[in-house]
This record gives structure tokens, C-alpha cells and sequence, in this order.
């Protein structure tokens, strides 16, 4: 055999094996992982709605249109008694260069307690700012009505070169804090 073949060859078979033991540790980790997304989950939750001891998974299908089911999920937050103190949801929305997940906490007026950015990867020193308590501060106490970035006429200020990420979050949040309201007014 001549060498380029014996090389090629020899390479297949490292490939083979690196190949082989990813796909193991991927099946190790897998439930690991997905496990440890769940407690961050949680732990989101319990910070935007801090007077919950407890949470109850909602999910509902509305039909739209003629063959279109649109499905949304949330969270009845509920104390050590079992009463309703608000609810929590995750929302997304493409920002300047990832998805952007946010957890909201809401009151049962439907005031917003909380928001925590749970995911991003946005520009570090501008839009990664999205996920300071400064930011979050700033959507305490907001209806879903009066959820508008400054640059659209609204009183959510941008954040400083990171007008993009700041609409991704005010708009995902402003969308589903929507979409919740008008099915929990509809019960």
C-alpha cells in the first residue's frame, strides 16, 4: 500500500474513535444538561416572582385561522397556602446577534414584578447590558400596555448603543404579556 492511502486510512479510524466517544459523553451528559436547564428554569422563576413557594405548568392551544394551533406556556405562581400570586413565562426574540430568553414575573393585575434575561449572547459592553438589574429595573410595575422602547415613544430606555437588543426584549416580553392577559381575561 502506498502511503497516502495507509495515511488516509489511519485518519478514518481516529476519526472513527473521536467520533464514537463524542457521541457516548453526549449521551451521558444529555440528561445532565437538560436537568441542569430545568433548575435554572426554576430558580428564574422563583427570582421574578419571589412570593411564589410553588409553580403550576400551563399549557394552552388556541386555534387561528383554519389549520394554525398556536400553544403557549406559563406558570401559575402559587404560595405555601396554594394562592394565586401572579405568574411567570420565558419569552424570546431575536436580538442584535442571538436570541435573547427572558423570564417575567407578573402580578395577578398584571403588573410586572420582575424580568430576568436567562439567555443571550449579545455584544459584550452593549447589548449583554440587557441582562444587568439595571435594565430589568426599568420594566417593574409596566402593563403590557406601556411596554415601548424611548426610541418608539415608549419610557423603557434603550440601552446605550444596543437599540436592537432592547426592542428584541421589550418586544418579546410586550407580545406574550399580551397573548397571557387576554387568555387569563378570557377564563
Amino acid at each position: 500500500m502506498n502511503d497516502v492511502v495507509k495515511m488516509g486510512l489511519v485518519l478514518l479510524i481516529i476519526t472513527l474513535i473521536a467520533s464514537c466517544v463524542l457521541a457516548v459523553i453526549y449521551q451521558k451528559t444529555a440528561p445532565i444538561i437538560a436537568k441542569n436547564k430545568q433548575l435554572e428554569e426554576e430558580k428564574a422563576r422563583k427570582s421574578v416572582l419571589p412570593e411564589a413557594d410553588h409553580f403550576q405548568e400551563i399549557t394552552e392551544q388556541k386555534i387561528i385561522g383554519q389549520d394554525t394551533v398556536h400553544t403557549i406556556l406559563y406558570y401559575k405562581g402559587l404560595d405555601k397556602h396554594n394562592r394565586l400570586v401572579g405568574y411567570t413565562f420565558r419569552c424570546e426574540k431575536y436580538g442584535y446577534s442571538s436570541n435573547v430568553q427572558t423570564m417575567v414575573g407578573i402580578d395577578t393585575l398584571f403588573n410586572i414584578i420582575a424580568i430576568k434575561v436567562i439567555s443571550q449572547q449579545e455584544t459584550p459592553g452593549l447589548g449583554a447590558n440587557c441582562a444587568t438589574s439595571e435594565f430589568a429595573e426599568k420594566f417593574q410595575h409596566k402593563t403590557p400596555e406601556n411596554i415601548m422602547v424611548d426610541k418608539d415613544g415608549g419610557d423603557i430606555e434603550s440601552i446605550t448603543g444596543a437599540t436592537i437588543t432592547t426592542r428584541a426584549v421589550t418586544n418579546s416580553i410586550k407580545e406574550k404579556f399580551i397573548d397571557i392577559k387576554e387568555r387569563l381575561i378570557e377564563k
